[in-house]
């Protein structure tokens, strides 16, 4: 009895210890951040008490591209088994192909770390479910993807950086590549299965997202910079609960936008710098046929004390937008003397999407010169989708309740121009104390829109 009861303490002491090493305690915080609407309290994991995976631990050696991935991808794996933890890039130039996240994992990379992503597409496959221009497809993975994942980061003072030298080649877009195009449109609007839509061949170059969170929950990337991007830079897609916070981000190619967040609800993008060959901000919300399967609006977005030193937009809202956009608050954001934006804040659509904008309120934002206007709302924007496909179903998108408080700018066309539809004119815009020192057209540009107010 005594020698049992000896043995079970024992056991007791080996289970308790063997639980200590590998249990990882990630801990949920939360952020409330205020809003002229209810925004719901946003919920993110904190790995601070999680045990850390070092990628040269499981056999990463600088310059070899192959035990680099097979490294992280080891790391994160044995992180997720067990519970959690953070997987750590360390000081030194990492080359790597693409980088799948799991659940419970934080992909860390130490200060003076460069994560570097190969520029050959072949190690972007197999090709996974992603999107391209808000339609659903298989394409080449986003170089760091997740795809169901249940509280994942990104964090460090780290740089994740690409390679371009074959996507810059992929910018142009030759008669194969719009083939593929309208191809993936039709078989979109056909409600095809998004199985059945596979893009990875010889011609139609669809070039990956950089980062992309594919119906996540829990999400958070602060602190680390981004440099260059193959396509849209940061992309939480039908995802839910959002913080992109204190990143330093520069992509200057073909559409290269900061951010864009798609079918993605209650997100927190706070104190960033953004340097963009497009839009800075570019709130998405599904293309067409998709997006009205899909019935997910993004809404509950806060956007605080970011600094733009390049871009077409500040915020740009759509154009794709079909499954609706609502409850924005943008607040206290810079524009850097001496850039030249299209507009501060730019809403667009067109005649195929649907959908809806509503709710939108920015406030306390600093502009220099736009090739535009400070703001602007189209219905009418096609770029070359106008003759490249039909238009295969028409539904109009109402937009109200828009709403711009102590804007400035040094220069421009317009303050505000908004080109509503006859047949459903835009409803309620209020704008107080929104200037621009030098206008060279008119103030207010206005067509079909009721119960505009300016103070």
């Amino acid at each position: 009895m005594k020698y049992t009861t000896f043995y079970l303490i024992i056991m007791f002491f080996v289970v308790f210890a063997s639980c200590a090493d590998t249990k990882q305690a990630i801990t949920m915080e939360t952020v409330q951040a205020e809003a002229p609407f209810e925004m719901p309290v946003i919920t993110i994991p904190n790995f601070e008490n999680c045990k850390k995976y070092d990628i040269t631990e499981f056999g990463a050696v600088e310059g070899n591209k192959d035990k680099i991935c097979e490294a992280i991808k080891k790391a994160i794996s044995v992180a997720s088994k067990y519970g959690g933890g953070t997987v750590v890039v360390p000081k030194g130039e990492w080359l790597t192909k693409a980088v799948h996240l799991k659940s419970n994992v934080n992909l860390h990379l130490e200060k003076d770390a460069v994560l570097l992503f190969s520029e050959k597409p072949e190690d972007y496959l197999p090709a996974v479910h992603t999107t391209w221009e808000g339609m659903e497809c298989y394409n080449y993975s986003p170089l760091v993807y997740a795809y169901e994942c249940k509280n994942v980061a990104i964090t460090g003072e780290g740089k994740l950086k690409a390679r371009l030298d074959v996507w810059k080649k992929w910018y142009k877009r030759p008669p194969a590549h719009m083939n593929s195009l309208k191809w993936l449109y039709m078989k979109a609007a056909e409600y095809a299965p998004v199985e059945d839509r596979v893009m990875v061949n010889d011609s139609s170059n669809l070039r990956p997202q950089f980062i992309q969170f594919n119906r996540c929950e829990n999400v958070l990337v602060e602190g680390v910079s981004i440099r260059n991007s193959p396509f849209w830079t940061i992309h939480p897609y039908l995802c839910k609960n959002v913080v992109l916070r204190k990143l330093d981000v520069y992509a200057h190619g073909h559409n290269n936008d900061g951010v864009d967040p798609e079918m993605t609800q209650n997100i927190l993008i706070e104190d960033c710098l953004f340097d963009q060959g497009d839009d800075a901000i570019a709130i998405k919300a599904g293309r067409n046929q998709d997006a009205w399967r899909l019935k997910t609006p993004t809404k509950n977005l806060v956007m605080r004390n970011c600094y733009v030193k390049n871009g077409h937009q500040l915020v740009a809202v759509g154009s794709e937008l079909s499954g609706g956009i609502e409850n924005v608050f943008v607040d206290s954001c810079t524009v850097a003397d001496g850039a030249s934006m299209f507009h501060l804040v730019f809403i667009k659509t067109n005649e195929r999407r649907g959908g809806y904008v509503k709710n939108i309120h920015v406030s306390n934002i600093k502009g220099d010169i736009m090739r535009e206007g400070v703001f602007g709302i189209e219905t009418d924007v096609l770029y070359q989708w106008r003759d490249l496909v039909p238009t295969i179903e028409r539904k109009l998108t109402p937009i109200e309740n828009i709403y711009l408080t102590n804007i400035q700018a040094n220069k421009g066309k317009f303050v505000v121009r908004i080109l509503g539809q006859e047949e459903l004119p835009v409803n309620n815009v209020v704008l107080n104390h929104v200037t621009c020192d030098s206008v060279s057209t008119a103030f207010e540009i206005l067509e079909n829109v009721e119960g505009f107010v300016k103070n």
